[in-house]
């Protein structure tokens, strides 16, 4: 892989069919027209953790828009506040996060998509969608709405899609590069669901384009750095698989 890059950041607002949607733009600094990617928050919002694996992709050559979907609560918030501890910040994410209504929020997902493709030193055609936990099933649906809109995403990549198990109607329409990451000790979602999920998206293996990795010993959202959810080797691993599909699927 390269090596990493200074990265520039700015708040900016994406147009959407109501109102405007606050995000921040990370851009790799030095660097010409770059890749896209579109990155969904899990369930905490633009939290540090997410807002670092955004600078991660952006320092790796990418140009990355990640949507503030928090805005649409009422009232709106950035994030949810991780310094009242994991055991009171996770029931209440997932309570804010059950507020969204699922259907904005894809809508949400294709503007940012179609924001981003049409920013200065972006490559048009060459943007996937990402996300952790909520944003890798809400990236899926995104895939499959812009799909049906006439212009797909590059490539998907989805960390454990939470929703993912309730989508497969969808799969047909994201016949896209792909790559999914579960934990094999998911408890959220278990591997009976997992194999489904694997069936669905990879046609019963027909599609060659779908990479689909399981992750020995590591719960749901394993990539998170807080040690309710950290899985060391997993995250590692999973964030290598990840760039190593970036390079061949979205190459610099």
């Amino acid at each position: 892989m390269s090596q990493r890059r200074s990265v520039t950041v700015e708040a900016v607002e994406i147009p959407t069919d109501i109102e405007a949607l606050p995000g921040r733009l990370f851009r790799p600094d030095g660097t010409g027209d770059a890749p896209g990617i579109v990155l969904l928050q899990e369930i905490f919002g633009l939290s540090e953790y997410v807002l670092d694996r955004a600078s991660d992709l952006a320092a790796a050559g990418y140009a990355v828009l990640v949507p503030q979907l928090f805005a649409r609560l009422d009232p709106p918030i950035t994030a949810i506040d991780e310094s009242i501890g994991m055991e009171a910040a996770l029931p209440e994410a997932m309570e804010r996060t059950g507020e969204l209504d699922w259907g904005r929020a894809v809508a949400d997902g294709v503007h940012t998509f179609h924001a981003l493709r049409g920013t200065d030193g972006v490559r048009h055609d060459e943007v996937a969608v990402m996300g952790f936990c909520y944003g890798g099933g809400l990236a899926f649906n995104v895939a499959a709405q812009s799909a049906r809109d006439g212009a797909a995403p590059a490539a998907l990549i989805a960390f454990y899609g939470s929703a993912l198990p309730d989508l497969l109607d969808l799969a047909a329409e994201v016949d896209i590069p792909s790559l999914h990451v579960f934990g094999t000790a998911d408890t959220f979602i278990p591997m009976d669901q997992v194999e489904r999920i694997r069936e669905a998206v990879t046609a019963d293996g027909i599609r060659d384009q779908v990479e689909f990795h399981l992750h020995e010993g590591a719960g749901h959202a394993f990539d998170n750095p807080h040690p309710m959810f950290h899985h060391e080797q997993a995250s590692r691993d999973a964030w290598w698989q990840m760039l190593e599909f970036l390079t061949r699927r979205l190459p610099l």
